[in-house]
């Protein structure tokens, strides 16, 4: 049943399809389209029926039909992304650590430069037994999100091969550009017509993810005056100076590093310029709607007493709504997460239900009419040389997709 798993993922891991948050294409990067042509290739050959490719939103579309004669079987959909993080992703080079005793160690690299350690990474403990996968310190490993493409190919693969197992109308979905926050914005609900989905885009074993941050961008522009420092009494306005003044005036504890759980956060990730101009980058997060606002607000009260102050419009604050929490949709019919928890307990899993403190692809499908929640992959330590995975933890994503399409069929 898992023959093909740990091949399609070591497989899959060795393509860059690293994606471009500078590009002005979809998918961003010329290799995600490579990528996505290779996986029709598959698709087909596995024996999955409508396979194409959408020029429009790069998602590689593919569909199981239904083999019940039950009515009223809800349709469901799979969902996982092709591009990898900001981080070196050409030559990857996977390492398998087989029955992990889970205290020791792992060298990455043949110099013992980077070394994967229970010390700074705790979560090691947990994988006592398991066969591990983890990069050789040079790159990522692109579990986040090829984990979650190669467990729905093993599932698909797995029902294809037992046409005695009954089940709805499946589809799945491979997209571009997750990583960069785009993958899907141009996603078309027609043709991925399902009732309700699953992105299988998660981390460790049991994660059901199915509320996500409120998230806007804000861009920051400060416009001062230079003069030469040595005249400049009551005339330099310091556009830096105006800067760090406008992050002083923000809640100081109310950032990513000082909260946790359904706390949200400004969160300032770029700052450059020079006296006479000064470029803020902030990220905006909350679960909650109504306090997602008031941080808008916020950002724009301060720049407006500033001004004021100032006596012109020396700050000037752009803000770009980015998702929503997907939760304001799912709360209206749970049965989707009642599904998949009671999935997870028929394969020996105990569900951990916890918020995401960021976003999924699911975030902006959800308002589009797709109710999707997010599951486990199995990855670990994701976007950079210190990621790694279980196959353990894997297989068990396969056997959580199956149970779901089971009980689905079975409800109806």
């Amino acid at each position: 049943m898992y023959e093909n798993l740990v091949p399609r993922f070591l497989k899959y891991v060795k393509i860059n399809t690293r994606s471009d948050a500078t590009s002005t294409t979809t998918p961003s990067t010329p290799s995600q389209v490579e990528f996505a042509k290779m996986m029709m290739e598959e698709l087909k050959e596995l024996g999955m029926s409508d396979v194409h490719y959408n020029e429009h939103n790069g998602y590689v579309i593919a569909t199981l039909p239904a083999n019940t004669d039950k009515e009223g079987v809800r349709s469901i959909g799979f969902l996982s992304h092709m591009d990898t993080a900001d981080f070196n992703a050409e030559g990857v080079n996977p390492q398998i650590v087989e029955n992990y005793d889970g205290k020791s160690d792992i060298p990455l690299d043949k110099e013992g430069k980077y070394v994967l350690s229970p010390k700074d990474f705790p979560n090691l403990h947990n994988y006592e037994g398991n066969t591990l996968i983890t990069t050789d310190g040079s790159t990522l490993l692109g579990a986040d999100d090829k984990s979650g493409i190669a467990e729905i190919m093993t599932a698909m693969e797995y029902f294809i091969k037992h046409p005695e197992i009954k089940h709805g109308k499946i589809m799945v979905g491979f997209g571009p550009d997750e990583e960069i926050g785009i993958g899907a914005d141009k996603f078309d609900v027609n043709d991925f017509d399902v009732d309700f989905a699953y992105t299988i885009d998660g981390g460790p074993l049991g994660e059901l993810e199915y509320e996500t941050f409120n998230a806007a961008d804000a861009q920051i522009k400060f416009v001062g005056k230079n003069v030469h420092p040595g005249t400049a009494k009551d005339t330099m306005v310091n556009a830096l100076k105006l800067a760090i003044a406008f992050d002083n005036y923000l809640p100081n504890l109310e950032t990513p590093e000082n909260t946790d759980g359904y706390e949200g956060f400004y969160h300032l990730y770029d700052l450059s310029g020079n006296e006479e101009e000064a470029n803020a980058a902030y990220i905006i997060r909350d679960h909650n709607h109504d306090k997602f606002e008031d941080r808008k607000q916020t950002m724009q009260f301060i720049a407006k007493r500033m001004n004021e102050v100032l006596g012109m419009e020396r700050v000037q604050i752009t803000l770009n709504d980015q998702y929503y929490n997907m939760g304001e949709v799912i709360e209206k019919d749970m049965s989707i997460i009642d599904l998949a928890e009671e999935a997870m307990r028929e394969v020996g899993i105990t569900p951990d239900v916890k918020p995401v403190r960021g976003g999924t692809d699911g975030s902006k499908i959800s308002f589009m009419g797709i109710p999707t929640p997010n599951i486990f992959t199995g990855g670990e330590n994701m976007h950079g040389r210190f990621e790694f995975i279980s196959v353990d933890t894997m297989k068990k994503a396969v056997d959580t997709i199956i149970k779901l399409v089971e009980l689905n069929e079975e409800k109806a």
